[in-house]
């Protein structure tokens, strides 16, 4: 790996028009209703995401499957590091978990903090994508919403190297800085894999009306301004 330009490609962005979401928006949003979430809505139905990328566009798969998990993870880094998207990995049970999880519960929102306020985020995971935008954007302009930051999970690497690489793309680098999707993306997991947290994600999905800001905002230490 002394070289990564051996195993990686630089790859133009693609737009797909299939919809990866077709499921309708959980619940009836109680509390919720008044921020402008309706029982049929469906986040992203009317964007046109990045289309995914195979892994084998991205990495020789054939060159580095005799690696080991450490160094293809620290190249898969390395490599995406300042190009406007994040490379990322995590261990294969828990992206088994976070996939099992998501099934269920594949919504949350999230605080992001910025400049002495926070604004909040809205998710969507769809395994092996996750999706996400403003909630004001979400507000204003429903189903039509365009993701902010689209990410994929690749397993093929799951059971040879107990490893599923992640990757990254800011589609909205002015709403988004590389940073704060690395953030975002970690937290959102955080809140899939950690039982405590995931609590907060079932009643979002599951109890609505039982659902309060406040714990998620506690959960991550935030200020309740």
């Amino acid at each position: 790996f002394a070289n990564n330009k051996h195993f990686f490609t630089t790859l133009t962005a693609q737009q797909n028009h299939h919809n990866l979401h077709q499921q309708s928006f959980p619940g009836d949003f109680l509390k919720w209703g008044s921020l402008g979430f309706f029982r049929t809505s469906s986040f992203a139905t009317g964007f046109a995401p990045l289309k995914p990328k195979p892994l084998g566009s991205i990495i020789d798969v054939e060159r580095v499957k005799d690696r080991s998990a450490e160094d293809i993870a620290s190249a898969w880094d390395d490599f995406h590091l300042g190009r406007g998207h994040i490379g990322a990995s995590m261990k294969a049970n828990l992206y088994h978990l976070l996939e099992h999880r998501a099934a269920e519960c594949r919504y949350f929102v999230i605080p992001l903090w910025r400049g002495g306020g926070y604004t909040t985020m809205f998710a969507q995971v769809q395994t092996p994508h996750m999706l996400f935008t403003g909630l004001e954007d979400y507000k204003a302009k429903g189903t039509q919403a365009a993701p902010y930051f689209a990410v994929t999970y690749y397993n093929e690497f799951a059971e040879s190297k107990d490893m599923v690489l992640i990757r990254g793309d800011v589609v909205m680098p002015s709403k988004l800085s590389d940073l704060e999707a690395k953030w975002l993306l970690e937290t959102t997991q955080s809140f899939y894999v950690n039982d405590t947290r995931y609590k907060l994600v079932e009643r979002f999905n599951r109890q609505t009306h039982d659902f309060e800001f406040k714990d998620v905002l506690q959960a991550l230490e935030i200020p309740n301004l």
